[in-house]
């Protein structure tokens, strides 16, 4: 198995159960191996605002992960996709994050990095 970065929609997929059984399969093994986010996954988890149980799941899912931080190589990814492409700036951070480490990146949201040269990604909605 590579190495996957995991984008914030799938984690909240993921903790709520609602990934179909292979989805939730795939991503045990992910998480089980090694859980990356990067540092705007991280900062987009903190700021749910849900009950204090999801808060709880949360932060130990997030101590559980490697946490990739911005750095030069990330910020002249993201600079560049931004450049290319309509990209949000959460969006292009993440993808710069995988860019630069090349991981895939697991989401459901495949649209926002499609057109991102370099970003490979993993839809657990639909393996």
């Amino acid at each position: 198995m590579g190495y996957y970065l995991i984008d914030t929609n799938t984690i909240s997929d993921y903790l709520a159960g609602d990934l179909p059984p292979a989805g939730m399969l795939f991503m045990d093994k992910v998480i089980d191996d090694m859980p990356i986010i990067s540092v705007i996954t991280k900062i987009e988890l903190l700021c749910w605002n849900c009950g204090i149980k999801m808060e709880q799941l949360v932060a130990e899912f997030i101590n559980e992960c490697t946490v990739i931080n911005i750095n030069d190589d990330v910020i002249f990814h993201c600079a560049s996709i931004r450049k290319q492409n309509k990209t949000k700036l959460p969006d292009a951070i993440i993808a710069a994050t995988a860019k630069q480490y090349n991981y895939t990146l697991i989401t459901n949201n495949e649209k926002d990095f499609i057109a991102i040269e370099g970003v490979i990604t993993k839809n657990p909605l639909t393996i």
